[in-house]
C-alpha cells in the first residue's frame, strides 16, 4: 500500500529498531511507496512512511532491493557531496563513501551480502543514515 511521507523532523529524528519477520508488510508498503515517487526519489527508509523500523529499499535501475536490518561492514574512498530527501526541505552536505559491503537480509529475511559501488552505495548510506535520527 501506498504511504504518506512523513515530513515532521521530530519523527525523524527518533531511532529505528531491528525489524523482524512481523514487520513484513512493512517492506511491501515502502516498495509500493517507492514506485509511487519514482520520478523524485530513488530509495526509502520505513520511518519515512511513519514506521521506526530498520528497513530501506533502494532502486537500481529498473530494480527495488529491499534490505532489512542492513549493516555496513566495510567502506571505502571517502568523499563529499550534497544530498536530498523526499522527508526534507533542501539540499544538504554530508560525507559518502565511494564503495560499501553490506550484511542485510531480503525480503524473505534470508541473509545476503552485497557491495556497492557510486550512486548505489550513495543511496544505501543515506537510507541507512534515517536509522540513527540524524536527519540528512
Amino acid at each position: 500500500m501506498v504511504k504518506q511521507i512523513v515530513r515532521d523532523p521530530l519523527f525523524l529524528q527518533q531511532k529505528s529498531t531491528p525489524a523482524t519477520k512481523d514487520d513484513a508488510q512493512v517492506i511491501v508498503d515502502l516498495m509500493d511507496t517507492l514506485k509511487a515517487n519514482s520520478d523524485r526519489c530513488v530509495g526509502m527508509a520505513a520511518n519515512m512512511i511513519g514506521v521506526k523500523k530498520q528497513i530501506i529499499v533502494v532502486s537500481v535501475g529498473p530494480f527495488i532491493i529491499p534490505m532489512v536490518n542492513p549493516v555496513i561492514t566495510s567502506k571505502s574512498g571517502r568523499y563529499e557531496t550534497e544530498e536530498s530527501c523526499l522527508s526534507l526541505d533542501g539540499v544538504r552536505p554530508c560525507i559518502r563513501y565511494k564503495e560499501i559491503e553490506v550484511d542485510y537480509l531480503d525480503q524473505n529475511f534470508e541473509p545476503k551480502h552485497g557491495i556497492y559501488k557510486d550512486f548505489t552505495a550513495q543511496i544505501i548510506q543515506h537510507e541507512i543514515q534515517h536509522f540513527s535520527g540524524e536527519l540528512i
